[in-house]
């Protein structure tokens, strides 16, 4: 449930977790993982503890976890991002790890075209940093590089139950022809929302359709006047032809309706996050109210109307509901 915003900092709301293996990104190498492998510490779904599981090698723990070191030194690993970005903030979360939680860690960056290898070039941008056990822990980067992979130092052992790296993927060089101007891969990131009582919000703009019904965003039950929205920034300035507003799974629970409002707000100095909020009700039509259906893809060309190039869309769903996927199509300006 994430109808509170107000707990969290800003950089894990409005964040890609760019260590999403749902987004792709991969378990690249650890120096150990005999209890638990790498890959458990990327997944998308909290972690979960079950009392009586063990198998070969112990107790069944979800997240990444070593053995007991006696011989000296620490543990790290090495992970790919989904795509390359800069970084906003860190979530590394000891879920369950009691009394086998890493006291401390610490974590660096590469930029590399393949994986990293012994002659990558390592840059510290979170320094030594202490940890306690089961509870998140979160840490603002200030770095402003551009990385592709992390290499996560706990000292000197014991279990990671995720890793979420908040940032924002970076679009470079010339893109040409048409792209989804709206998806987490290439930029794009929710800013706000009205609510987010049931499923995953930050998968309304992930790649490809959702797994169930808890993998997209859906509000609770409105039971007071008005309607349900959500805001987001566009990986980039675009001029927007396509619209996909998905339901999929949704069938007792998607939203009668739905109408997108867009703007430009390229040139606006200031809290632009803060700005989008309070101005987004009064922002040029894109796409009037539309009727929706259950567990359905929604395409929209025609009925969208031109604003020329915009940064920035208003979801409104009516009156509450389920969305999967939001796609918005066009071109780079």
């Amino acid at each position: 449930m994430q109808d509170d915003q107000t707990t969290l900092p800003r950089f894990a709301v409005t964040g890609v977790n760019l260590a999403s293996a749902g987004l792709g990104a991969r378990a690249v190498s650890a120096s150990d993982d005999f209890f638990a492998p790498l890959s458990r510490m990327l997944e998308d779904a909290p972690a979960v503890f079950y009392p009586d599981r063990y198998d070969d090698h112990g107790k069944w723990m979800d997240g990444w976890e070593t053995r007991r070191r006696r011989n000296g030194g620490h543990d790290h690993a090495v992970i790919a991002l989904a795509a390359p970005g800069r970084i906003m903030g860190f979530d590394v979360d000891t879920a369950h790890f009691t009394g086998n939680y890493p006291p401390a860690c610490r974590i660096e960056a590469a930029r590399v075209a393949g994986d990293p290898d012994d002659a990558t070039e390592w840059h510290e941008i979170l320094p030594m940093q202490a940890l306690g056990p089961s509870a998140h822990h979160y840490f603002p980067c200030a770095d402003a590089g551009t990385w592709s992979h992390l290499r996560l130092h706990i000292y000197p052992d014991g279990g990671v139950a995720r890793l979420r790296v908040y940032g924002r993927p970076v679009l470079e060089g010339d893109v040409a022809g048409e792209i989804d101007l709206a998806s987490a891969l290439n930029g794009g990131r929710v800013v706000a929302f009205s609510n987010a009582h049931y499923g995953a919000y930050q998968r309304l703009l992930a790649p490809g359709r959702g797994r169930d019904m808890g993998d997209g965003w859906e509000t609770r039950r409105r039971r007071e006047p008005g309607n349900e929205w959500l805001i987001l920034e566009l990986g980039t300035r675009g001029r927007i032809g396509r619209a996909v507003i998905d339901t999929c799974h949704y069938k007792g629970n998607f939203p009668d309706g739905a109408s997108l409002r867009a703007t430009d707000l390229s040139d606006f100095k200031g809290d632009l996050d803060q700005a989008v909020v309070t101005s987004a009700m009064f922002w040029p039509v894109l796409l009037e109210r539309q009727k929706l259906a259950a567990d359905a893809l929604h395409e929209f060309g025609a009925e969208l109307a031109e604003l020329g190039p915009v940064t920035h869309v208003r979801l409104d769903i009516f009156p509450d509901g389920g969305v999967s996927r939001l796609r918005l199509f066009g071109q780079v300006e």
